[in-house]
């Protein structure tokens, strides 16, 4: 069977989704490094988070007609081998990101967790879009493109000001770096499976599916050595597995509406003003004072304007 391809969304409203992406990720950010805090285990928390994502996606894919037909694609895909192994990996990068929300988050709080992430994304996003691995296929380092992600990048810097992020272990800063190219390139292969699939809630399952079984494995070794944690009491704390689907399911849907860059550029604005309201109602040790928040917010929000604009898209 082909792969499916829907029609296009207009550019605003996929941008938009983009940004509601990176309000989504802040939240979860915040949920699960409160919930690694609270059981003193940072990999059992993401085991449990990805887990309880799992189960629902599950339960969706059961019940609604495009789930079944899109996992009869996918077994059909990897049968026929247009499907290939790499293409079902992304719940890896997932996983290594909910594992460092859980290490970093509750020592440097969500706006310094993001200025790792948003670093990350940006390079690989320009990186995975030059090369055509995303499924919008090669998409040209404009002038605009270009410009967006460089202004991106300023307001990482912006961030950094202040006594609190200078006093950051540069190891709990390479940790969200490393996951934030891990989540551009997530994106970018969650997208292209959806394609295949026709459907991005198989290419979410997918995801969670692989991520829950590396990190069941490792919480199982983790607990047989340490013994089983003490688990907190608050339902809240576990809502990020399905904050989780429904940030990465938008983000399989809308990557080949906006390519990998501007889908990382958008979910940069949702994610810095997302994390600048939890961290003033929850401050973390380390990172920016509120004012440079906002003003590294304000540059980000100009990147995303410059590289969205049609007239800067020059082939």
């Amino acid at each position: 069977m082909p792969p499916l391809h829907p029609r296009r969304l207009p550019r605003p409203i996929a941008v938009a989704g983009a940004v509601l992406v990176g309000v989504l990720t802040a939240t979860q950010t915040q949920i699960n490094g409160a919930l690694g805090a609270a059981i003193g285990d940072a990999l059992t928390a993401a085991a449990i988070s990805f887990g309880s994502g799992f189960v629902i996606l599950l339960a969706l894919s059961s019940l609604l007609p495009a789930g079944r037909a899109g996992v009869v694609r996918l077994i059909g895909g990897v049968r026929e081998r247009r499907i290939p192994v790499w293409m079902i990996l992304g719940g890896g990068a997932g996983a290594f990101t909910v594992v460092t929300q859980g290490l970093a988050v509750a020592a440097i709080g969500v706006a310094a967790f993001t200025v790792g992430v948003v670093a990350g994304q940006t390079v690989n996003g320009v990186v995975l879009d030059r090369i055509g691995y995303g499924p919008a296929g090669v998409v040209g380092v404009t002038v605009g493109r270009l410009a967006g992600a460089l202004l991106v990048v300023a307001a990482v810097a912006v961030s950094m000001f202040g006594e609190g992020a200078a006093s950051v272990p540069i190891w709990l800063l390479v940790l969200p770096l490393l996951a934030g190219a891990g989540i551009a390139w997530q994106q970018a292969t969650n997208g292209r499976l959806r394609n295949e699939v026709g459907s991005p809630l198989t290419a979410t399952l997918v995801n969670f599916c692989g991520g829950t079984v590396i990190l069941a494995a490792g919480a199982a070794i983790h607990l047989g050595i340490a013994g089983p944690p003490r688990l907190p009491s608050e339902p809240w704390l576990y809502t990020g597995g399905v904050i989780g689907v429904v940030y990465i399911f938008l983000s399989a849907a809308l990557v080949r509406h906006t390519g990998v860059l501007q889908l990382g550029l958008g979910s940069v604005v949702g994610l810095l003003s997302t994390s600048v309201v939890i961290d003033a109602l929850f401050p973390g040790h380390a990172g920016p004072p509120l004012e440079v928040a906002v003003v590294a917010v304000g540059v980000a929000v100009t990147g995303v304007v410059v590289a969205t604009v049609p007239r800067w898209r020059r082939r």
